[in-house]
């Protein structure tokens, strides 16, 4: 909580208007909020917990806890991008400084995940698939559905899904970028912003490994002639077939792995499924927010209390 505190103290000024009420700072809420974020608690039990943590408050210079409203406001108030960009910059910074990042030994890597939009016990899961039930039916709606409906039901889940994708130091586990969208399209056009994100905040960048999802030709290109950084995708997208690619880096990341000469750089592929599990298994891999854009936010704010957890 005081890290949190003394981060946003360089991010946001105490009061966002002159004539706003001055009973608590924007770094003090955000504080707050990390601890929601990092406890898995709702508005109501934060302002619950706050209030048996007085302890607490006074280290980061609070005389009471903030109400629940004011916590739910104050979120969709302070994760913003640009503020989420500036608190990345910061933090890398200061794990720069430590010599964590190491990204001179092992390479970046760049892979995405996506959360469900409420939780869903497996047991329950299991009881579904054991009776073919479909999304959001009941035991006792139980019927045959037809392809089409099928489809319609699976087409709607995939355009709510909530995909958050992250560039990650395989040294520390450190995101040094991170993009959010609703909806699980393609992997591919995240991966230029995620690179210079990431090479703009540590510039001894190498190496990236991503998976084939990221695999394309123009990405290659960018990664290599722009930016100097040697990019490790695999060369699986598209159709199977026993022919190489006739694109350059392409065709080059076909032989290479065909001999398995990366295959040192891209085991460390797993780095980045590592801090996928890591924040789902202590954040949990639902989302509390019911509204695409506050879903988007909140993916944004575990990105930054992973890092912040780190320090």
């Amino acid at each position: 909580m005081r890290e949190a505190h003394e981060l946003a103290c360089q991010v946001w000024n105490d009061y966002s208007h002159k004539c706003s009420r001055h009973d608590f700072t924007l770094p003090q809420l955000f504080a707050c909020l990390i601890v929601r974020e990092m406890l898995k608690l709702s508005y109501r039990k934060t302002e619950a917990l706050l209030c048996d943590s007085m302890a607490w408050l006074a280290d980061i210079g609070m005389t009471k806890p903030p109400d629940h409203n004011t916590l739910w406001r104050a979120f969709g108030k302070l994760v913003e991008l640009r503020r989420v960009d500036r608190m990345l910059d910061l933090l890398a910074e200061l794990f720069n400084e430590a010599r964590l990042l190491k990204l001179t030994i092992k390479p970046l890597t760049i892979d995405s995940t996506c959360y469900e939009v409420r939780h869903r016990s497996r047991h329950y899961d299991r009881v579904c698939r054991k009776m073919r039930l479909g999304d959001g039916e009941k035991y006792a709606e139980r019927r045959r559905k037809t392809k089409r409906q099928v489809n319609l039901a699976r087409s709607r889940k995939v355009r709510a899904m909530p995909k958050l994708a992250l560039a990650v130091s395989a040294a520390s586990h450190v995101i040094l970028a991170a993009r959010v969208h609703t909806g699980n399209g393609s992997d591919q056009p995240d991966f230029q912003p995620l690179l210079r994100s990431a090479r703009k905040r540590a510039a001894t960048v190498r190496v990236v490994v991503a998976d084939a999802g990221y695999d394309s030709e123009k990405n290659h290109r960018v990664a290599r002639e722009q930016m100097k950084v040697r990019s490790i995708i695999p060369a699986t997208i598209g159709r199977p077939t026993d022919k190489p690619p006739t694109a350059r880096y392409r065709r080059l990341m076909h032989q290479r792995f065909a001999r398995k000469a990366d295959r040192k750089h891209y085991g460390q592929r797993a780095q980045s499924e590592t801090v996928n599990s890591m924040m789902k298994r202590n954040f949990g891999d639902a989302l509390r927010s019911v509204v695409p854009e506050r879903r988007e936010k909140e993916m944004l704010l575990r990105a930054l209390t992973h890092n912040v957890m780190l320090r």
